[in-house]
């Protein structure tokens, strides 16, 4: 062979090397409510789509976001096509708890990891073979509640009202609450529920105020979160107010205003990040988050756009080792991802820092909350 033909092999060589390092690209289905009922959840959500990794070892990253409208059956055809047409390796989302819940069958069915930024621990527990490729980007209830129940009892609580959406959300609460308030001899005088586009809930609200509980805890996600504290505010209702990390988003200070004056609840760090100290591994990881959301939308984020931002982390970890089992676009690369997430140690994230196992899918502990309350129209740390 001349050195005409070798130049002209090794430079064929050289641009297939080229051409199949281009098309290493893994490919990434984002599923958000960027509109209906659910869309001060999925707004900040679809608006974090642009800072996650877009290159990841030597692998490039293809980020596909769809807007299911808070609605289950669009998340449904949402996942779907991501899966079927688009061939995607992970999926990150969908927004809201139900509509997580209504996909789990899909992605397992299909191999697919999903990490799913939404509030009930269902998604994830009990474990069984379905719900071992979802992975849970939020707090679990328990840590969440159990920092509520400890605070109410300490505060002299004895009788609570619980008031929460009709789905997975609202449900798991209702659960959680029983069982953790039953150890601390708080009594549950009154269980009420309401669907996230209910545009009154005066009926629930009589019953709870009849029912002449100390506190009164909020079980809602976003926006929902808002129309029953302010309900019972101008029925009369005199007692302490408690919310769930659901409520953890500017728009229920915006919504609520001085009707959500001295509310207590369990949520992120990012709440009160300036009160953090520097100490706190999670501080350094909100703060790059939140400056770099800001630059890019001219306004802090939700807490839940921060769910979406720790999904691209995990993946950031995980994807390097997936590679060494298989390509992007097999089986076998979906299969080493779902293990490398479960595998995911002290990892720090803008919330928390998370350990993953075959039996926790979420993977938070006590380092993800912080005991916040509203104070003269903000938040601030309870100490």
């Amino acid at each position: 062979m001349n050195l005409t033909k070798v130049a002209a092999s090794l430079a064929l060589a050289s641009l297939a090397a080229a051409s199949a390092s281009a098309f290493a690209q893994v490919k990434v289905g984002v599923v958000s409510s960027a509109t209906g009922p659910t869309a001060l959840v999925g707004i900040p959500q679809k608006n974090t789509v642009p800072l996650l990794p877009k290159k990841i070892g030597d692998l490039t990253v293809e980020y596909i976001a769809l807007d299911d409208a808070s609605d289950p059956t669009e998340s449904v055809k949402a996942v779907k096509k991501l899966i079927s047409e688009e061939k995607v390796d992970a999926i990150i989302g969908p927004s809201g708890s139900p509509n997580a819940m209504g996909v789990i069958q899909f992605v397992a069915d299909a191999g697919v990891p999903m990490l799913a930024p939404v509030g009930t621990a269902a998604v994830v527990l009990p474990m069984t073979d379905q719900k071992k490729w979802v992975f849970k980007t939020t707090q679990n209830d328990d840590i969440i509640a159990k920092a509520l129940v400890d605070y109410m009892a300490k505060h002299n609580v004895k009788t609570l009202g619980l008031i929460g959406t009709a789905d997975p959300y609202g449900e798991n609460w209702a659960k959680v609450m029983a069982g953790l308030t039953d150890k601390a001899g708080i009594k549950i005088v009154a269980s009420e529920k309401f669907n996230r586009s209910d545009n009154s809930v005066t009926g629930q609200a009589l019953k709870i105020i009849a029912a002449k509980p100390d506190a009164v805890l909020v079980t809602a996600p976003g926006g929902p979160s808002v129309l029953p504290e302010t309900t019972l505010y101008d029925l009369g209702y005199k007692g302490h107010m408690y919310q769930t990390h659901g409520a953890a988003l500017p728009g229920f200070l915006k919504l609520g205003g001085k009707k959500v004056e001295g509310t207590v609840l369990a949520a992120s760090l990012m709440l009160v990040l300036g009160e953090i100290p520097d100490s706190n591994p999670s501080k350094k990881v909100a703060s790059e988050y939140i400056a770099a959301y800001e630059k890019l939308n001219g306004e802090k984020p939700a807490t839940f756009g921060a769910n979406v931002y720790d999904a691209g982390l995990l993946l950031e970890k995980a994807i390097p080792l997936a590679e060494k089992k298989g390509k992007p676009g097999t089986p076998e690369f979906r299969a080493a991802l779902r293990d490398a997430l479960e595998q995911t140690h002290e990892l720090v994230g803008t919330q928390g820092v998370y350990n993953m196992s075959p039996t926790d899918h979420s993977g938070f502990d006590d380092r993800g909350r912080e005991m916040i309350t509203v104070k003269d129209g903000t938040w601030r740390l309870l100490k």
